[in-house]
């Protein structure tokens, strides 16, 4: 954790005026957790400061305008001005949208704000830290995509030396703006599948760390279109290697305090968790069906999960609703003292929408009381259906519309995520969910087309 003093005001004009930024973007998200934002001239930075940018939101994307709606403004958190570092004379601030004077409750990070304010009046800071994958592509001559490094073809790519000298010029300068940044890059590794990196920084609050993989993600996409790559986010975009992640590590704090942590020789389970720690993991359990929906929100989201043992790799996805002690196989991994790893966080998902979904689970978990049961230490995909039957494992829903279906009947989720003129957020979120799985399942693949066409 960053003991940084925020930045207000006036020395966010100091360092627009000493340090030669020109422009400024004033940037929100919409339900997708797409970056939108307007180029501001920085002599323009008080009027920003004041009134904000306008938008046409019902162009902007999903953040539940329509057509006829007033305009939205994005006004800047001025703690999260950000200089871009290849692009030192731009900045950028997270904005949170209003209409009309008002804070839009379907604004994600507004959303996010205020599941964080429900835990602070239960004494709670909920810090995070995300694990977010990418693989590094260019386009093939015939329009698909290939490896931006052709010689990455190992069989286990896993923390290749080789591949990862090859792309140092890339990874290195990925991780030296991190650091730039003020994040504390710490590690940067090729992951398991070919052409697949991951660059970690320090943990924050839930607020921080989102607005900052928003900006990690546009940074990385940004870098790699300038070398004409493209860098992806996207769950699963070859269906024989290991998918992206972005698994979410967290601890809740009160104050200095972690209060999770436990002395493993204090906690009869051994691991090292305290009871609170074991009611938010029993939160977890018992909502993890209901939110993998937004943890996991995409078609391509479910090509990552696996049922049964992984044929791409050490295909590290979970699919089943068990936790564990430092065991990869599992939904919910205690990587150590004090910390819960959630595996269900991809590549795709709205971070602010994430965190607030999985913030919730746990807070319901500890004013409930809610005792997740004992860990698992069998390699879960090497399990038969029928031994997870006998030892009570939920499977997480198979694809974008069955976690629709789950979703829609959590209220958990349904409280948290809030509503607007009587309209909740999580059925809006619903229905553009459905309007995504009918356009996929409207698709004919061409494993369609070679298995049924001459079959019958």
């Amino acid at each position: 954790m960053s003991d940084k003093t925020p930045l207000d005001e006036d020395a966010v004009r100091k360092i627009v005026a000493d340090e030669g930024i020109e422009f400024l973007f004033a940037q929100f998200v919409d339900m997708h957790g797409k970056p939108s934002a307007k180029l501001v001239p920085a002599h323009h930075l008080d009027d920003l400061l004041s009134d904000g940018a306008g938008f046409a939101g019902f162009a902007a994307g999903d953040i539940g305008q329509t057509p006829d709606s007033p305009d939205m403004i994005a006004m800047p958190d001025v703690s999260t001005f950000t200089r871009l570092p290849w692009l030192p004379n731009i900045g950028r601030f997270a904005c949170n949208v209003t209409v009309e004077g008002e804070p839009w409750p379907f604004c994600p990070r507004t959303i996010l704000q205020n599941q964080i304010a429900r835990a602070a009046e239960l004494g709670y800071e909920l810090r995070i830290g995300a694990e977010l994958e990418y693989f590094l592509l260019r386009r093939s001559a015939d329009g698909g995509i290939e490896l931006a490094d052709p010689l990455d073809d190992l069989e286990q790519p896993c923390y290749d030396m080789r591949a990862l000298t090859r792309n140092l010029p890339f990874v290195t300068e990925v991780a030296n703006n991190i650091t730039a940044l003020g994040w504390d890059n710490y590690a940067t590794d090729h992951e398991d599948a070919n052409g697949q990196f991951e660059q970690n920084w320090d943990y924050a609050d839930a607020l921080t760390t989102c607005d900052r993989s928003i900006f990690f993600r546009y940074m990385v996409e940004a870098m790699a279109q300038e070398r004409g790559l493209i860098a992806t986010f996207m769950p699963k975009p070859f269906g024989h290697l290991t998918g992206n992640g972005c698994h979410f590590h967290m601890s809740l704090w009160k104050g200095d305090e972690n209060v999770f942590h436990s002395d493993p020789a204090d906690d009869p389970r051994g691991i090292g968790l305290s009871e609170i720690g074991y009611n938010f993991l029993g939160g977890l359990t018992a909502n993890a069906t209901g939110y993998i929906g937004i943890t996991a929100p995409t078609v391509n989201s479910y090509k990552r999960l696996v049922v049964g043992e992984p044929t791409s790799g050490s295909t590290w996805a979970p699919a089943y609703v068990t936790y564990g002690y430092n065991n990869r196989s599992m939904m919910l991994r205690i990587p150590g003292e004090g910390r819960i790893e959630d595996r269900t966080v991809d590549g795709s998902c709205n971070p602010y929408l994430a965190a607030t979904a999985v913030l919730a689970a746990g807070l319901d978990g500890i004013e409930r009381g809610l005792d997740p049961g004992g860990p698992t230490t069998d390699n879960m995909f090497k399990t038969t259906a029928a031994e997870r039957e006998e030892m009570g494992i939920e499977t997480l829903p198979a694809n974008l519309l069955d976690a629709t279906r789950e979703l829609e009947k959590n209220d958990v989720m349904r409280k948290a995520f809030g509503s607007h003129d009587g309209r909740d957020y999580i059925d809006y979120f619903i229905e553009r969910k459905r309007v995504e799985w009918t356009t996929f399942h409207e698709q004919i693949s061409k494993y369609e087309l070679d298995r049924y066409l001459q079959l019958f």
